[in-house]
């Protein structure tokens, strides 16, 4: 099999596809590992099977273009985790005190005699509050958010988490001393600083806004290391003109929040570590090949997990839209030929399901015709 690569990808990763061809030149691929390369204006050839993010976003990526077209997209949760959480943190104490400000002033006195004196008269410029015994809210308590809740609590925060989609693997991961916020109000109300842990969609978009932002403390202070679209920028860069919020610390700059006073744009570094781009790479590779193996769907944004162990002496990989007796209908066209059905598992998200079928024997190509022929039935793939 072929991967085609459109970033550079780490070798702990490409290792892990032994046997098939992996370049940034692969023509009619079956697999796309991608990092950040946009994808929208891409022409997908036919061949493309499944593409691998290496990374949590896939804002990059046309995720329902390659839904209808049965192209399953993954992503890789929690590689980045660690490396994030160690930003924010960082985020956390440069909002607070004027790290940056500070190292920038003393750079103007070179060259000065009596620098320490100098360094001792304006450093009272650069004053700024401990974290200790301050509140936090952590919106959103993934992979990310949970590690950050933690790690705020055990240097001293009071810790407010809120998310309402919360797992049950996820919520034995979360220190049992952070309290449980029943709603956004009571974050942006009580918390002395914010940070947004969530997916940008229709949903979250701009949830940062000036009506929000008017319900917080005077003097918050913003950390996003999610998306840039969450925060509406006008609205920031008027909160921070007021004082209103007293620091935004962003990992995605956008050109309007660059060299603001109060603001700390950060290039996106979030994951910018080797571990973390290894931990990336080799998730995504062996999803990747685990899906063109074997049929396993894990962490995809697009069609629902299902991982099954095989049995008899073939596998069919059914995807296609969640409507009624599509079942039914692809057991008869197996039944036509004759074939048993050793095992059979079905699972759905929204608009679009999978079904694995474990077949006794081998399905003929008019069986697979006759299964893609269905209406509802998008791709169809034998093992």
């Amino acid at each position: 099999m072929q991967i085609l690569t459109l970033n550079k990808i780490a070798a702990c990763g490409t290792d892990r596809l032994p046997g098939y061809t992996v370049g940034d030149n692969v023509t009619d691929p079956e697999g796309i590992l991608v990092r950040s390369a946009a994808m929208h204006d891409m022409e997908l050839p036919a061949s493309v099977l499944a593409i691998a993010r290496a990374g949590a976003g896939v804002n990059n990526i046309p995720v329902d273009a390659c839904a209808e077209k049965g192209i399953v997209v993954f992503n890789t949760p929690g590689a980045n985790a660690n490396a994030v959480k160690e930003l924010v943190l960082a985020g956390l104490l440069l909002s607070s005190r004027d790290v940056i400000g500070g190292i920038e002033w003393a750079k103007t006195l070179k060259g000065q005699p009596d620098v320490e004196k100098l360094v001792e008269k304006g450093k009272g410029a650069f004053v700024g509050p401990e974290i200790k015994g301050k509140k936090l809210g952590v919106i959103g308590l993934g992979a990310i958010g949970i590690l950050v809740a933690n790690a705020a609590k055990a240097l001293g925060m009071e810790v407010f988490g809120y998310d309402p989609y919360l797992s049950v693997d996820a919520a034995w991961g979360l220190s049992r001393s952070i309290h449980h916020a029943t709603d956004l109000a009571q974050i942006y109300s009580q918390c002395d600083y914010i940070t947004v842990h969530v997916p940008l969609n229709d949903g979250t978009r701009k949830m940062i806004n000036a009506e929000t932002i008017a319900t917080m403390k005077d003097g918050v202070r913003i950390l996003n290391f999610a998306r840039a679209g969450l925060v509406d920028s006008d609205a920031m860069l008027a909160a921070l003109a007021d004082g209103k919020v007293a620091a935004y610390v962003v990992d995605f700059p956008t050109e309007e929040m660059i060299d603001v006073k109060n603001v700390i744009a950060i290039p996106h570094l979030g994951a910018s570590t080797p571990e973390s781009e290894d931990n990336c790479a080799v998730m995504a590779a062996d999803e990747l090949r685990d899906y063109l193996e074997n049929g396993t769907i894990r962490n995809s944004v697009n069609y629902p997990a299902l991982e099954v162990a095989r049995t008899g002496d073939s596998r069919v990989c059914v995807l296609h839209k969640n409507i009624p007796a599509m079942l039914t209908a692809i057991s008869a066209a197996i039944a036509e030929q004759g074939i048993n059905i050793e095992g059979m598992v079905n699972r759905s998200r929204k608009d679009y399901a999978y079904t694995i079928l474990d077949l006794i024997g081998h399905p003929s190509a008019d069986t697979v015709k006759a299964i893609e022929a269905i209406d509802g039935v998008i791709r169809v793939r034998v093992i």
